[in-house]
């Protein structure tokens, strides 16, 4: 087993801007993941195989972006008991919000934790799986604990200007 613990998905190249958040957040924190395309769609044999590995491979979160149709986070959490959080990637033609109602309206028995559309939703999936993570890493604890002492700390108590 590696110590990427984090599996960073998306359904093609064009997700990488929204995504690129969350491995950022990670970087951030100093947690270890992979980041890798895998098209519900147009690789379904590379979305099976990543699934039936994840927990072998040492994956103890995903987090799956997408856009449009949004199926990747859906067909991931159907795939593996490793937990999923998806992000709705924001599209041209709807703005995300089709891919919002995509990864949010699971049936029972497949949960995916949904984020917020857009940029948001990639820093707060990568925040989402360093807490996760860190209820086992007491080390990972203090570095997201300090990162959100520092958030609060960098909003003035006052209007500037």
């Amino acid at each position: 087993m590696s110590d990427v613990k984090v599996g960073i998905i998306m359904g093609s190249q064009s997700d990488w801007p929204t995504m690129k958040e969350a491995a950022d957040i990670l970087d951030e924190l100093g947690v270890a993941y992979e980041a890798r395309i895998v098209s519900a769609h147009r690789t379904p044999d590379r979305l099976w195989d990543y699934g039936k590995t994840a927990v072998s491979r040492g994956l103890q979160v995903i987090i799956a972006g997408a856009g449009g149709a949004a199926h990747l986070p859906g067909m991931m959490a159907s795939k593996t008991r490793v937990p999923v959080i998806g992000v709705p990637v924001q599209t041209r033609a709807l703005s995300g919000v089709d891919s919002l109602y995509s990864i949010v309206q699971m049936p029972k028995g497949f949960p995916v934790a949904t984020m917020a559309i857009g940029s948001a939703g990639g820093v707060n999936a990568g925040l989402m799986a360093a807490g996760i993570l860190a209820l086992q890493d007491d080390a990972l604890a203090e570095r997201l604990d300090s990162w959100r002492d520092a958030l609060s700390a960098s909003i003035p108590q006052e209007p500037q200007g």
